[in-house]
């Protein structure tokens, strides 16, 4: 029997394992329901398992016959996002929301665990399975490998992969990778203009911190627009305004935050001396103080070419040439499994996951409180899963690493 078709029968185990997840979704680094209910679903596998010491991180080893390492890796945890989907199985947790789709994620890594189980024996090697939780802006995936996850096995990993599931890319079951840069680096820039307080009918008495602020925000659209190549972009925006409590009572202080995504090592940099230059030369100019912070984020996520190569490989011959589609560009978001290709080549893949009968113009994205996710990709996500690592093993073992 086929990967696929082992994996397909525990599609409604696989479904209801995620469904589960779906109803108590957690936040940050500390998912105890989520690491419960992943270590009792790993029960009774070969598996040597470890947990987290600073966070609730899951990490299984199956050993096989070989030299050979894979890492195989899903987030776990949610967004803090109230769900409106008037799904059956709707988050439980106010204020709390699997809208990225690690619930899926997770379901796919176990199934795969489960099916790479089963052929213990053939593998060329060992295989990690790298279960994260902190992904949505924790460091999740930091944290973890300073706690030895890439160490796990004995060795580092020969190559890393995840998945990602996208709530309206193309239809449900296709494949999209690329080599190269796949998801920007983000940083985040917190500034807090000083002026002095005052009445609204005498500005001229006050140092009004506002309209300082509004020409800070447009100055830094226009700057990304003209002190950057177009063919290698900056996207800036700013998220969060703060001024004021009354129309007629001019504020001391007001205060903007903004995320900035890049997608090479030196517009990471560069970005970083333009904006904060930026800021406070216009403060200088009205008089006012101003503290700038600019927090670097995640790097740019980085698929190694060959790894690419092969996953694009394995999707055509698992599932047919069509259900792979190259990316034609980097998505915009950020995504910490770039941590682990930093230190380990691998692929990052994304997966369809687009409800039967939606329309992709108009179904709500990943991170919408309307965000809903077909459960029919996820034996084909654990099968993907499952056949990566018994190939990259395999060519492993083939050349002697």
């Amino acid at each position: 029997m086929s990967m696929v078709a082992q994996a397909r029968e525990m599609a409604d185990e696989l479904v209801r394992f995620r469904r589960d997840l779906h109803r108590e979704p957690e936040l940050g680094l500390v998912l105890p329901r989520t690491q419960e209910r992943v270590l009792a679903a790993l029960e009774g596998l070969p598996l040597e398992i470890s947990t987290g010491t600073s966070c609730t991180s899951v990490t299984a080893v199956l050993r096989g016959r070989g030299d050979g390492v894979v890492l195989l890796r899903a987030d776990m945890d949610a967004l803090p996002v109230q769900e409106d989907t008037g799904l059956d199985f709707t988050s439980r947790i106010d204020g709390t929301m699997h809208g990225c789709g690690h619930d899926l994620h997770t379901a796919m890594l176990v199934g795969a665990a489960r099916l790479l189980a089963d052929q213990r024996d053939k593998l060329g090697g060992d295989v990690v399975f790298m279960f994260q939780p902190g992904e949505e802006g924790w460091e999740g995936a930091r944290t973890m490998i300073d706690e030895g996850v890439l160490d796990a096995a004995g060795r580092r990993p020969d190559a890393a992969y995840a998945l990602h599931v996208f709530s309206t890319l193309g239809p449900a079951g296709t494949f999209f990778s690329r080599p190269g840069v796949t998801l920007a680096a983000s940083a985040t820039l917190r500034v807090t203009v000083r002026g002095a307080g005052g009445h609204g009918s005498t500005p001229h008495l006050a140092k009004d911190p506002v309209p300082v602020l509004a020409e800070m925000v447009t100055a830094l659209q226009t700057a990304v627009t003209r002190r950057f190549d177009v063919f290698d972009p900056v996207v800036l925006t700013v998220g969060v305004l703060r001024a004021g409590t009354r129309s007629n009572v001019i504020p001391a202080t007001a205060a903007f935050e903004a995320t900035i995504r890049t997608f090479s090592r030196e517009s990471s940099r560069r970005v970083r001396d333009v904006v904060l230059r930026l800021v406070s030369g216009i403060a200088d100019a009205h008089g006012v103080d101003v503290d700038a912070d600019y927090a670097e984020g995640r790097p740019p996520t980085v698929n190694d070419a060959d790894e690419t190569a092969l996953v694009r490989e394995v999707i055509a011959e698992t599932f047919g040439e069509r259900r792979y589609a190259p990316l034609a560009q980097p998505f915009t978001g950020a995504e910490d499994f770039a941590r682990v290709l930093e230190e380990v080549p691998g692929c990052i893949v994304a997966l369809g996951a687009l409800p039967q009968g939606a329309d992709p113009d108009k179904a709500a994205f990943n991170h919408s409180p309307q965000a809903v996710f077909d459960d029919s990709v996820l034996p084909d996500g654990a099968a993907l899963f499952a056949e990566l690592a018994i190939r990259r093993l395999h060519d492993t073992t083939q050349k002697g690493r």
